[in-house]
């Protein structure tokens, strides 16, 4: 049997998810990141930044978007004094650039460093390890290009969580010490 909402195509409102794919550039054109298969973010919490929220308020299935996002509106400036040394015998063998820390090192001589930010090693020496808590995008003004794929209610959990998962622009495996991207 079929109900009058079969018809008509489930609007974007929070709480929902959406099911989007994107290509994701900085503002000269170069690709940072594609979601060729769809991908579900949880509207209306943490999954997506707010200016892509707006954009997809009362849309549905089918519906694209060109956003340019300012740093302000995306992963904020980037902010020289996240940047700091940290002598190399504080890490454990093995440590790679890319590798992720939450808040400073266990012993870190650097003062007053957050303690709520994601830093990542950048740079490994034989005496010192370089740590920065911005987001690999903080500071680039970006384009994004999006497709609602698919539009569903929210589960009981997910709305308790205000997600479905990970945070939107996880795929480059940090996640912004302020607001999510998606």
């Amino acid at each position: 049997m079929h109900t009058l909402c079969d018809h008509f195509p489930m609007q974007i409102q929070s709480p929902c998810v959406v099911a989007l794919t994107w290509r994701l550039e900085d503002a000269q054109g170069q690709l940072i990141d594609e979601l060729a298969q769809p991908v579900e973010f949880f509207y209306g919490g943490v999954d997506l930044l707010e200016k892509v929220e707006a954009s997809l308020l009362d849309q549905s299935v089918g519906f694209e978007a060109s956003l340019h996002l300012e740093p302000e509106h995306a992963f904020g400036d980037y902010i020289a004094d996240l940047v700091f040394f940290e002598e190399r015998s504080l890490f454990p063998e093995g440590l790679a650039v890319g590798v992720q820390f939450a808040g400073p090192p266990e012993g870190a001589v650097t003062p007053d460093m957050p303690e709520d930010v994601i830093y990542t090693v950048t740079e490994v020496y034989p005496t010192h390890v370089v740590l920065d808590g911005n987001h690999p995008l903080a500071g680039l003004a970006l384009r994004l290009h999006l497709t609602v794929q698919d539009v569903r209610k929210a589960t009981v959990d997910e709305v308790e969580v205000g997600s479905v998962g990970q945070p939107a622009f996880s795929v480059l495996n940090a996640v912004p010490p302020g607001p999510h991207l998606h």
